[in-house]
């Protein structure tokens, strides 16, 4: 089984906390990230917006575009609206070969308002939850006809947040939609993470391998504290830094052989916790979990043809 090891920029710079982001560069983020062992990248605010600039950027890093996220508004906003928005998104992830895009629900969405305390995030009953995951399945088989699949993103202080929404969410979507497990957002809001990958490894097709500080989340006050304060606080970070065992979860995809990319994405302090340092340690810990797993991770960066 071969498996793939990608980042995220959020470690170097955090989209939504500026205050938590290293005075780097787009080159030097992935000449960090491709030192310490991995060939992906996911796309960050500093990315360009072409094929023309980003492809040149890509092939001297040696490293793959491996996902990218796009604000989706399906609970409320209307399916046009969405479609011409992640058009152009599109056809740069189809210039430049990415796997897919990352669908994350921010419609009603409290994870970038760090006024919203956890325990005021949005709920849709199950009539909205039904009409919410038909939408979605529409919208990603739409974007599957344009030659770009999505991968859904549960996500802390989103509608599909605790274990209990997603298992609705993917019992009224279809295969039309695939999923991104992330084990950190799942184990932050109390799901299993090892039971999610049970009863949903058919439809997983990128997995985000984003370790917690249990402590931190455990001495959250949920009525007074954002997603944002948890994020400030350290209650995320890389594999063999955190609280989730990999070598479990990682035995778990290999058990369903599971092939793609496992990306790291681990937003905490830069100047806390240095990129670089932390992205050796996650690169390190994931080899060696690969390794008892039986996947064989590939080294090849940026095609050579």
């Amino acid at each position: 089984m071969k498996a793939k090891l990608g980042m995220s920029p959020i470690a170097w710079w955090n989209d939504d906390l500026v205050e938590l982001s290293d005075d780097v560069s787009l080159e030097e983020c992935l000449r960090q990230s491709r030192s310490a062992g991995f060939t992906g990248m996911e796309q960050g605010r500093r990315f360009p917006s072409t094929p023309e600039e980003m492809l040149p950027i890509l092939k001297q890093a040696d490293v793959t575009l491996c996902g990218g996220w796009f604000s989706g508004t399906l609970v409320s906003e209307e399916l046009a609206a969405n479609k011409d928005r992640i058009t152009p998104m599109i056809e740069l992830f189809k210039a430049v070969d990415a796997p897919c895009i990352v669908y994350g629900e921010v419609d009603r969405s409290i994870q970038g308002d760090r006024s919203r305390p956890l325990a005021t995030k949005a709920v849709l009953s199950d009539d909205e939850m039904k009409a919410y995951a038909r939408k979605v399945t529409e919208f990603g088989e739409w974007c599957a006809e344009q030659g770009m699949p999505l991968s859904y993103h549960h996500h802390m202080a989103a509608v599909v947040q605790f274990e209990h929404e997603l298992d609705a969410f993917m019992k009224h979507s279809g295969e039309g939609i695939a999923l991104l497990l992330d084990a950190g957002h799942l184990a932050f809001a109390g799901g299993d993470v090892l039971r999610a990958i049970d009863n949903h490894h058919k439809r997983i097709n990128h997995v985000h391998v984003k370790d917690v500080r249990m402590d931190v989340i455990n001495g959250l006050d949920w009525s007074r504290q954002s997603f944002l304060d948890a994020v400030a606080l350290g209650a995320f970070t890389v594999p063999g830094d955190g609280s989730l065992d990999f070598a479990a979860i990682v035995q778990r995809f290999a058990d369903y052989g599971y092939e793609g990319w496992f990306v790291v994405e681990a937003e905490q302090d830069p100047k806390k916790n240095p990129p670089l340092k932390m992205a050796q340690v996650g690169h390190k810990e994931l080899m060696r979990v690969m390794t008892a797993a039986g996947y064989t991770v590939e080294t090849q960066g940026f095609p050579n043809s």
